[in-house]
């Protein structure tokens, strides 16, 4: 389960990190493509196109489908859910970073706020 677990999200991270399969995964979010107009909209060639895109699918995000010479690409079965999950458990470690920050400034204030009243009252 662990192992399956990290494939998926390496192959899930991994295709999500390169700009080019994020404007991929962002055009076919509006409408289905073709790899030409894929490659074209990315000015790449049909072969780099082909490679992002199997990247793509090989991490469910995308699925493919050949019907006679065109291959049209569409959003595939993955929906991230259990990416989003892990990503929002450090969002919540971060977050809760920021607000211990938050009280520690909050606090350094007050003390500079009452030292300089009490400065002001002695000169």
């Amino acid at each position: 389960m662990v192992q399956h677990h990290q494939t998926h999200f390496n192959a899930s991270f991994g295709a999500l990190a390169d700009a080019t399969r994020r404007g991929v995964l962002e055009r076919l979010a509006r409408a289905d493509a073709s790899i030409t107009d894929l490659a074209d909209r990315f000015d790449m060639t049909l072969t780099g196109m082909k490679k992002h895109v199997r990247v793509l699918e090989l991490a469910g995000l995308v699925t493919t489908e050949k019907v006679g010479r065109v291959r049209t690409c569409r959003i595939g079965p993955c929906r991230l859910e259990e990416e989003m999950e892990w990503i929002s458990r450090y969002r919540e470690v971060w977050d809760a970073r920021f607000d211990a920050l938050d009280r520690v400034v909050d606090e350094l204030k007050r003390k500079d706020t009452l030292r300089s009243l009490k400065k002001s009252r002695t000169s």
